[in-house]
């Protein structure tokens, strides 16, 4: 006697949405919200919301994607943008998110300033493709490079400064997007390590 077919609950095929996905998702949303902007006139500040909005939405996926997949992700942030980093086990170094290799570019007028530990940081130049990493240690990191004649030519990513762990912690920060005039608009994100930075427009700026 044949035993009947069981149907499968709703949603039990859906593997759910790959960070990759997730980020393209991210990234036309932005895109969508700049063209809004731009059809609404809302200038700059809305714009610049938009970006910081953005920014915060990313951190969220990264965490949540973190604690799923066991795996440890950063920020690496410079004074034109940023780019996802996940850690290779296997490696023992940072590399870039397949199919994230662009950094995500922010407008000529938008600077950010970040600090960790109440600690402002000078950000560094962004990476450029085929070059070596810029950042503190990396004279040290190229002297022992040459010493060792790597086989591979692939320029090792400095350490992002923003990291986001498989713990469900993320590195305690305070991140400011703002516009690059001395009065102009800014929005801040920031975490102790435990909770989610959300987008809060500073009034006044340091």
């Amino acid at each position: 006697m044949r035993r009947p077919l069981r149907a499968e609950p709703p949603g039990r095929r859906a593997a759910g949405f790959t960070l990759i996905e997730l980020l393209v998702v991210l990234v036309i949303l932005g895109t969508l919200l700049s063209l809004a902007v731009l059809s609404t006139g809302g200038g700059r500040s809305r714009e610049l919301q938009g970006e910081a909005q953005r920014l915060a939405a990313l951190i969220g996926v990264l965490s949540d994607e973190a604690v799923l997949e066991n795996r440890e992700y950063g920020l690496l942030i410079d004074d034109e943008g940023y780019r996802v980093l996940v850690f290779d086990e296997a490696r023992d170094r940072w590399t870039q998110l397949p199919g994230e290799e662009k950094e995500h570019a922010l407008p000529a007028w938008v600077r950010l300033d970040l600090e960790l530990d109440g600690q402002p940081l000078k950000l560094a130049a962004p990476v450029r493709q085929g070059e070596d990493e810029p950042g503190p240690g990396s004279e040290a990191r190229q002297g022992a490079s040459r010493q060792n004649a790597p086989q591979q030519n692939t320029p090792k990513l400095p350490e992002p400064q923003l990291l986001v762990l498989s713990s469900g912690e993320l590195s305690p920060f305070r991140l400011l997007v703002a516009e690059r005039e001395r009065q102009g608009d800014a929005y801040a994100l920031s975490s102790d390590g435990f909770q989610l930075p959300r987008a809060e427009r500073v009034e006044t700026r340091r």
